[in-house]
């Protein structure tokens, strides 16, 4: 049996505050009759019963984009990530490649099959509670004709309907409830709806939460923009965002993550592929077509006045790399915030990137996250791992 985190720790305590004796064995009793009835169902609210101990958890994303990563690359990950001790894993968006493969085994349009496989394939193989946010190939993009086409907001109806029709995680052998945007401020193919997917966990005194929140402009352009939905989401983030930042400080949070699939470009200089930002202002350059700008100075002011760490995790432009990019109104770097880009499908790699990140969450440390690359073994292909003794 596998106590849910906390029921140790809970029985423990109980057995040391209560006289040796039948008192304590019946307590002993009726605690782990307790944990069997929740069976492997972990509950993030059951933080307030925890000690603030160190914990793991895993971060990956724009995973899979061919057949060879979803039936080879992806599964050796996922084996990689269940032989570590890891609190919950989150997959920030991206379930296949911008435009459907022809010929391919595995699904990679935008029909129904290919959340499915996702859940059977992905998701649900996991052992510790797997959380997911939508990324612009599930959904915004699904209106070019490789995917099918489909209407996109309906493909955005569907993943809400489908992954996030429950205050829990969406895979994993354990369960991890999450609360939930409920109020109907986002629009869906019938009107206004609840903003399901954005979610929000905190986990031994840390705080997570996800936004869904679309690279390639946040939906305002490629082939079918809309603005009007984009709007709509746009407000329902930032409410989402401020409201997250609130309750960590009311809760006394040690820090913050945040995981969406957009690169929104921090920075006053080019890097990679994002865009150039004014410090001050953070709006792009006239003319430059720009989904992030009111999201990220609702991030800066709260970042500022949080005070206490805050990472911001993201896939997109598929470079891995941990910076701190984010600048205030001044041009000065904002110290506390973090910002980390998972790895993702990189075809001049060779492996196309195949791997995660180990982030070590330490509640009672200064920074509180520090950050392992996790480079598959059996996903090496340019550098071969060293032969075991």
């Amino acid at each position: 049996m596998e106590l849910a985190p906390g029921s140790r720790n809970r029985i423990v305590k109980l057995w040391r505050s209560l006289h040796l004796g039948w008192r304590a064995y019946l307590a002993m009793v009726i605690v782990l009759s307790s944990a069997l009835a929740v069976g492997k169902l972990v509950r993030a609210d059951d933080d307030q019963w925890e000690d603030r101990e160190p914990f793991a958890i895993g971060l990956w994303g724009d995973l899979p984009y061919n057949d060879v990563q979803a039936l080879v690359g992806v599964p050796n990950m996922i084996a990689d990530m269940n032989s570590q001790d890891l609190a919950f894993t989150v997959h920030d968006g991206d379930l296949k490649a911008g435009k459907g493969i022809s010929g391919s085994v595995t699904p990679t349009t935008c029909s129904n099959d290919l959340y499915q496989y996702a859940l059977d394939h992905y998701f649900s193989q996991l052992k510790a509670p797997a959380a997911f946010t939508p990324g612009d190939n599930d959904w915004t993009d699904c209106d070019a004709p490789e995917n099918g086409p489909f209407n996109s907001l309906d493909r955005l109806d569907h993943e809400r309907q489908f992954f996030f029709s429950t205050p829990y995680t969406v895979g994993g052998r354990r369960k991890l409830r999450q609360e939930v945007q409920t109020d109907p401020i986002c629009l869906g193919v019938s009107g206004l709806v609840p903003c399901v997917e954005n979610r929000r966990w905190t986990y031994n005194g840390v705080t997570f939460a996800t936004l869904n929140i679309q690279g390639s402009c946040n939906n305002l352009c490629k082939d079918s923009p809309d603005p009007v939905e984009w709007a709509y989401r746009r407000d329902a983030v930032i409410a989402w965002l401020r409201e997250t930042f609130q309750e960590a400080k009311d809760g006394n949070s040690a820090a913050i993550m945040l995981i969406s699939q957009a690169d929104p470009g921090f920075n006053n200089h080019p890097i990679e592929s994002e865009p150039v930002r004014n410090p001050n202002t953070l709006a792009l350059a006239p003319g430059v077509t720009d989904g992030f700008q009111e999201i990220l100075l609702a991030l800066r002011d709260e970042v500022i006045a949080f005070r206490k760490p805050v990472a911001y995790v993201h896939g997109d432009t598929h470079y891995f790399r941990i910076d701190k990019p984010f600048l205030n109104a001044q041009g000065v770097r904002l110290e506390n915030f973090t910002r980390l880009e998972t790895y993702g499908d990189n075809a001049p790699n060779g492996t196309s990137d195949v791997n995660w990140v180990k982030v070590f969450v330490n509640p009672n440390s200064r920074d509180v996250f520090s950050f392992q690359t996790q480079v598959v073994p059996g996903n090496r292909v340019a550098v071969p791992p060293p032969s075991q003794p």
